[in-house]
């Protein structure tokens, strides 16, 4: 199994660098964050011991067992799932970014509990911008006013945006989601919110993150090219 996952994850860090090339970008610019939903422990093992080193969760009690048993490895682990705000406590202590940030009220509780620890923590702003009910984060119109009171919070600091785009077996369908994504961080860096620098832009997925980097993805999520069909 081990030996499946490098090569899996070889053959995806050989299409980033394509991707990369083809459309002008820099390959060191682009973050593989393997995601390990339903992954056991073990297994996301032998992924750190082929090379991985970003991974993402999705679900807190799922991370606190494998951070756990997995402690002894100098890795980066990055929520990506949704976040409620009684786990803000747990999040803080076991991640380096959170992806999902979304309301004033998750990002006061979360600047709360990074206080009581000493940490300033790292986060993207979730952005809805297909505007499906189904999704969690924020509008787009919305974005702004929601980042110029995070700036305030003194233990977060907003390092970009994150988005979940509608599911297409095209990739090109969701290219203008990419697109508007890259669009909002754009215009959000120009407006010139104090303190804040949004260099970040998670988005892309095992289906469609070659379009996702040439819009601009900075961290790209892959789970099923890396570990396959989950059961």
């Amino acid at each position: 199994m081990k030996d499946e996952i490098a090569l899996n994850m070889m053959a995806v860090q050989q299409r980033i660098m394509e991707t990369c090339t083809r459309c002008g970008r820099d390959s060191n610019a682009v973050r593989m964050i393997a995601v390990t939903k339903t992954v056991s422990a073990e297994i996301v093992r032998g992924a750190i011991q082929a090379g991985a080193v970003l991974f993402g969760e999705n679900y807190i009690q799922e991370a606190r067992e494998k951070c756990g048993v997995l402690a002894e490895y100098q890795v980066s682990w990055h929520f990506i799932g949704h976040l409620q705000t009684n786990k803000a406590k747990y999040a803080v202590k076991l991640f380096d970014l959170i992806h999902t940030v979304d309301s004033l009220r998750l990002a006061t509780e979360l600047d709360r509990e990074a206080r009581k620890i000493g940490k300033v923590q790292k986060i993207l702003i979730q952005v809805n911008i297909g505007k499906e009910a189904s999704k969690s984060g924020i509008d787009a119109e919305s974005a702004e006013m929601l980042i110029r009171s995070l700036a305030a919070l003194p233990n977060l600091s907003v390092r970009g945006l994150m988005v979940i785009p509608p599911f297409f077996d095209e990739p090109e369908r969701v290219r203008p989601h990419f697109r508007g994504l890259r669009e909002l961080r754009d215009s959000l860096n120009k407006s010139g919110i104090a303190g804040v620098s949004l260099d970040e832009l998670s988005m892309g997925m095992t289906g469609d993150f070659e379009a996702a980097i040439e819009e601009g993805a900075t961290m790209v999520r892959i789970g099923t090219a890396i570990f396959g069909e989950r059961q």
